[in-house]
């Protein structure tokens, strides 16, 4: 097994239960952890026998782009389209942190982090 980090994606997008955060939009940062088994990839220098980083950006930059209540909800379709189009993926953990969310105070992010496996 093997681990794969995609840290810091920056994305703006539209998501919250305040009609202005849907209208205005946030910046967001989005981390992943990927488990993996990397043994193949690293034998034969082949991308196709991993899990390609480019691959993990665009599900993320995808499913950020729906609007959504919650950051619950984005990182769980999130999580759920990169074990169901990778097969090499055993499990995922994302974070989805809004930065400087509108609740009244001095904060620099709200981050949530969840993490799903694949069933066996």
């Amino acid at each position: 097994m093997g681990i794969i980090k995609v840290e810091n994606i920056r994305i703006f997008a539209n998501h919250g239960c305040l009609t202005e955060e849907t209208k205005i939009g946030s910046d967001y940062r989005v981390d992943l952890v990927i488990k993996a088994n990397l043994q193949a990839s690293a034998v034969s220098d082949n991308l196709a026998d991993t899990v390609d980083y480019v691959f993990l950006n665009r599900i993320v930059r995808e499913e950020m782009k729906i609007p959504s209540y919650l950051l619950e909800t984005v990182a769980k379709r999130i999580l759920v389209r990169i074990l169901n189009e990778n097969t090499s993926v055993d499990k995922a953990t994302i974070s989805v942190s809004k930065l400087n969310p509108p609740i009244g105070g001095d904060v620099e992010m709200v981050t949530i982090k969840m993490t799903e496996k694949r069933k066996k």
